[in-house]
């Protein structure tokens, strides 16, 4: 089976694992950790990076600390993992469902404004599969109506946006190191700002709501610690990021060679020098009828060997939360494919995936 996506394991990532299991103990507790917040913000370009358990535990964590809650509205995109809006709801709050746009995927800056209402709060971006979204138009509307900006960049370590990374725009963003993802921990996430009174906050609540003198707790706080087995495992990875960035890239750009200008098949949105992304998963949308659904292609690519993964189906069509209407998200989560996009995917597998695909739709 040609998997969607696996992580990329070299020796580095073994020994810095087994450097840390060794002698990571005592005083030593820590230097991976340490280190690895101070490498990510670095890379980022941002002052301030704390490791956490996962990306949903940082998106948290940072709507805590900005003080949203009961009664306050927090503007999302519709097509996104669950985790975007689930965190909206751990602290009360109320996501608010938007349309996304047809060629990035990602948030609609239009739609996100004529949602702003006097219980808006925070604009919630996410850069989807890789694909930054608009940061200036939502920086902009931010500023205008005195928003702030979560960043869930969970997917996006390396894409930029008019030069600057993914994560860097916001007053604060959360990534994920999840196993599939182009840096990955295993499970693992970070919470990044330039805000350094926000980032007090935010290490406040990270450690149960207590102060920086032992046991006296102020808050009810939360626990979404990273080992530092996985921050050495996330330091190796981090060194190799270009690397890992730039095979995405190849990878995307062998689909492209192949499944580009077939009518009724469109391709993730091309770096225009303004939205650069990573490609960390290559995708396609069915836009005309080919004679079978998305879901009927998947199940005989899967026949061939190859796995696939469907796009996120709208958040808003779950039974928890009130149903919407956004027309894009909801053809994209019908008719959207991510294809095989793993880091040691072969010039030969993506020709042969290709294959499958004309040939299971019939393209001459």
């Amino acid at each position: 089976m040609i998997l969607t996506t696996s992580p990329s394991i070299t020796q580095k990532e073994i020994d810095y694992v087994t450097d840390a299991i060794t002698n990571g103990h005592g005083e030593h507790w820590g230097d991976y950790v340490k280190r690895f917040e101070k490498s990510f913000a670095e890379y980022i370009g941002v002052k301030h990076a704390m490791t956490t358990s996962s990306c949903t535990g940082a998106l948290h964590l940072a709507l805590v600390a900005l003080g949203i809650g009961e009664g306050d509205e927090v503007i999302v995109p519709d097509m996104s993992w669950i985790a975007t809006a689930s965190v909206v709801r751990y602290v009360g709050a109320t996501p608010i469902f938007v349309d996304v746009l047809r060629d990035s995927w990602c948030i609609d800056p239009h739609s996100i404004e004529k949602h702003i209402t006097t219980r808006t709060k925070a604009i919630m971006p996410v850069h989807l599969y890789g694909q930054p979204s608009d940061m200036e138009s939502i920086m902009n509307l931010a500023k205008q109506y005195g928003l702030k900006v979560i960043e869930d960049a969970a997917p996006s370590v390396g894409s930029t946006f008019k030069g600057r990374k993914t994560g860097s725009f916001g007053n604060v963003s959360g990534f994920s190191f999840q196993g599939a993802k182009i840096l990955s921990t295993g499970e693992g996430g970070m919470i990044v700002t330039d805000d350094s009174e926000l980032f007090s906050k935010i290490k406040h609540f990270a450690e149960h709501g207590r102060s920086s003198n032992g046991f006296d707790i102020s808050d009810i706080g939360f626990k979404y610690k990273m080992s530092n087995l996985q921050a050495a495992w996330g330091c190796a990875q981090l060194e190799r990021i270009d690397e890992l960035v730039e095979k995405k890239r190849i990878t995307y750009r062998w689909y492209q060679e192949e499944l580009s200008g077939i009518d009724g098949l469109s391709i993730n949105k091309e770096s225009n020098g303004i939205e650069c992304p990573i490609y960390w998963m290559t995708s396609i949308v069915l836009s005309k009828e080919f004679g079978l659904s998305r879901d009927q292609l998947m199940l005989k690519l899967k026949d061939k060997g190859v796995d696939t993964r469907p796009f996120f189906p709208p958040m808003s069509s779950f039974r928890m939360f009130k149903s919407v209407y956004n027309p894009v998200a909801i053809y994209m989560g019908a008719n959207g494919i991510n294809l095989p996009s793993g880091h040691d995917l072969t010039r030969d597998e993506v020709f042969y995936v290709c294959e499958c695909i004309k040939n299971i739709l019939e393209i001459k």
